[in-house]
């Protein structure tokens, strides 16, 4: 299995329910990425905001959106994860994409929609976990609120394989940072007791309620320590070498995993 995985992680500002301006921002700001980096992720909805005002665009909605992404992995040859306001069948998903340059794709349905923000009034909640793998390295999929149910996210061990689940656990989110001190202390227990590495993007800026977000997007490694963190407020790129390596040492000198327990989820 390979050790390193460089991932770009794009913490930006997003225009309210304007998708022809935000996918020109992102056009800009993805020509600033590094040759080296294998993976780039963008924040939930990154191309409309956190709106539920479906009626806004033209149909079927995301379609535009998701050909950009899919015409942006091909250009640049990389992977590009973000989440889209997505039409489908009549029903409405918060969709996160993992998008390969040959077109393929994973994708993930938000499963905990944020009823305090009207989400679950439109959106259809997903139904099933989502693992996408790269270089036999296996990542789970969420989307923003997912992060406060610890159950959605719960690794996984097989000691007759002595494999996990996943090895990364992936969020992206528009979460405000009135609510910050969650996130940060959420973040931490996510990847500790999954052991795993845990990635974070969330947006910066006002949206058109005037609810600020301060981003603070990071990767925070199995033993719960920040490796990169992004500048508070502030519209930037970080990047990140993620040691698989380091993963497996502590997986195998400390093995929790043994004792974990043992459930289902019924849905």
């Amino acid at each position: 299995m390979s050790d390193v995985v460089d991932i770009a992680l794009i913490q930006g500002d997003l225009v309210w329910e304007d998708e022809i301006a935000n996918l020109k921002k992102f056009d800009g700001l993805l020509t600033q990425i590094e040759p080296h980096t294998e993976i780039i992720v963008l924040p939930e909805m990154f191309a409309t905001g956190f709106t539920m005002n479906v009626q806004k665009f033209n149909k079927p909605v995301g379609y535009q959106s998701f050909e950009w992404l899919k015409r942006k992995a091909s250009e640049l040859d990389k992977i590009i994860v973000g989440s889209l306001l997505t039409e489908e069948k009549g029903k409405y998903y918060n969709r996160m994409y993992w998008m390969r340059p040959d077109g393929s794709y994973d994708y993930y349905d938000k499963r905990h929609l944020f009823q305090m923000g009207g989400e679950d009034k439109v959106m259809t909640a997903g139904n099933r976990k989502v693992f996408a793998a790269y270089k036999n390295r296996r990542f789970q999929l969420q989307i923003c609120y997912d992060l406060r149910f610890p159950v959605w996210s719960k690794n996984n061990y097989d000691p007759a394989t002595g494999t996990y689940d996943y090895d990364a656990v992936l969020y992206i989110a528009n979460w405000p940072e009135a609510r910050k001190q969650a996130y940060m202390s959420l973040l931490t227990a996510r990847a500790v007791e999954n052991q795993a590495i845990v990635i974070w993007v969330n947006r910066v800026g006002k949206d058109a309620k005037q609810v600020e977000h301060s981003g603070d997007s990071q990767v925070v490694d199995a033993h719960g320590d920040i490796l990169v963190k992004a500048s508070a407020g502030k519209e930037e790129i970080i990047n990140c070498k993620l040691d698989f390596s380091a993963v497996d040492s502590l997986r195998k000198n400390f093995k929790v995993g043994l004792d974990w327990d043992k459930y289902r989820i019924f849905l």
